[in-house]
């Protein structure tokens, strides 16, 4: 199983990056850090008549990688009860993809195993739920299979390792990766 791993996270080696790096251990993957690409907000032109036009930014090559994978693991820290930015414009340009006549998107990726790894401060188990929900509904829309998520608890570098709960899922979730190889 090969697996595509896009990190969400503003902060280098923060704490989405250590729980996600416990889960693919081991595990041949493709890390993506959003934080080092390039990658514009859409601009909305599902109604125009010239349609969206190529960007000149990362996305594509981004996208064009993240078909090639299994499985892809979004990996966001939780910045005000949502997903960071970066993950939030990727995602958004799947409107574009969703139009882009070099591949079928929405057959391309319906086969894929999506899986969410969130980390946040202030109760995330709870208060991650909603964008848990968010992720599920983008799945659905695209067809793709929500295999799992994990939700972490941690505020300063390095605290994700004290949370003994979401160590032990990314371990299980490990064991599952590897068990699918």
């Amino acid at each position: 199983m090969k697996v595509f791993v896009l990190n969400g996270s503003s902060r280098e080696h923060g704490n989405t990056e250590q729980l996600t790096n416990l889960i693919v251990d081991g595990i041949p993957s493709t890390k993506v850090h959003l934080r080092e690409q390039r990658i514009l907000p859409i601009a909305d032109r599902r109604h125009t008549p010239e349609g969206f036009q190529p960007v000149a930014d990362d996305y594509d090559a981004i996208v064009q990688s993240m078909l090639t994978h299994d499985a892809i693991l979004f990996a966001t820290p939780i910045y005000w009860y949502g997903m960071s930015g970066v993950m939030k414009d990727f995602v958004d340009r799947w409107s574009q993809s969703l139009r882009d006549p070099r591949y079928n998107f929405k057959e391309e990726i319906r086969d894929k195993k999506m899986y969410v790894v969130a980390v946040g401060g202030d109760a995330p188990r709870l208060k991650g739920l909603p964008l848990i929900q968010q992720f599920q509904y983008i799945f659905d829309f695209v067809g793709a299979e929500f295999a799992g998520y994990v939700i972490g608890e941690a505020n300063k570098p390095g605290d994700i390792l004290k949370d003994e709960q979401a160590v032990a899922q990314a371990r299980w979730l490990n064991e599952q990766l590897k068990a699918m190889n």
